[in-house]
């Protein structure tokens, strides 16, 4: 990892966002609504233990896990990613979760420099690998691992992207989330953009017979996601980048009223207001 400076600190006010004690169950299914994240109570703790068998962290029981992964959800909803990424990765595939998402969102928003962007998401993809190896029946095991992939790909040209043969693994990989939680949302954005990148990139012939991308399943993807998740600012982002992706300027008006709605949904949580203020910014 580079050095300390590397994690910049979370922008925007952030007491809205403590979530301390009882608050984080409480506004739990709305933090979770998009990624189906099930609140990690002992119960939950003691399921990943036994799941995760040799790979469960050394030394923590039900309670003391539970204890310690609630608190790195804390870190991650306030915007210390840093604090989040920690205790995540500490905890190994268990923690992965938290751990990828935190340097994951990190990444895209507050890390600057491209490289270094590269190397996190890399990193990320390889906490979520461990994580599908560990626990391959927990779905976001499959969808973090999409996530970084996908992002990584971002970062790469889309010639270099294809030619790794990313693309057929961060599709294996939201199939897999799909298939155990058909409700997840951020899994159904992330499939939406996998078709409209491609198409976009490639042309819907290539993309089509290629790689399986249709135009219709990116919309039907995305529709899916703003229905189950529809004060996400996240969905409506990704919404205005399918519409481009597909249509060019033709939907321009539609992608950025898609943004404006993104920018005026009042963030639950560190991640959404970095959402947010990121759809504002491409407005001006």
């Amino acid at each position: 990892m580079a050095a300390k400076s590397a994690w910049a600190a979370f922008p925007h006010d952030a007491k809205g966002y403590a979530y301390a004690g009882d608050a984080l169950k409480k506004a739990w299914p709305k933090l979770h609504a998009g990624d189906t994240e099930p609140y990690p109570d002992a119960k939950r703790a003691a399921a990943l233990i036994a799941a995760a068998g040799k790979a469960a962290p050394k030394g923590l029981d039900a309670d003391a896990l539970a204890t310690a992964l609630q608190d790195a959800w804390r870190a991650f909803h306030r915007g210390d990613f840093k604090a989040a990424f920690d205790a995540g990765q500490a905890l190994g595939p268990v923690g992965a979760s938290v751990a990828v998402k935190a340097l994951g969102i990190h990444a895209t928003y507050l890390v600057d420099d491209d490289e270094e962007k590269l190397k996190r998401y890399e990193q990320a993809a390889k906490l979520a690998e461990a994580a599908v190896k560990a626990l391959p029946e927990d779905v976001n095991s499959h969808y973090r691992h999409a996530f970084a992939l996908g992002r990584y790909s971002q970062g790469l040209s889309i010639a270099k992207a294809l030619k790794a043969g990313i693309a057929g693994k961060v599709r294996a990989a939201l199939d897999a989330a799909l298939e155990l939680s058909p409700k997840h949302a951020e899994a159904h954005t992330a499939m939406a953009l996998y078709h409209a990148e491609i198409i976009g990139k490639v042309g819907s012939m290539i993309g089509g017979l290629t790689y399986g991308a249709k135009a219709a399943e990116a919309e039907k993807h995305i529709k899916t996601a703003l229905k189950l998740t529809p004060d996400s600012p996240i969905a409506h982002i990704e919404q205005g980048n399918v519409l481009m992706l597909l249509h060019g300027d033709k939907q321009e008006d539609a992608a950025a009223a898609a943004y404006e709605k993104a920018a005026k949904l009042k963030p639950a949580d560190a991640m959404e207001a970095l959402d947010a203020a990121y759809a504002r910014e491409q407005l001006e």
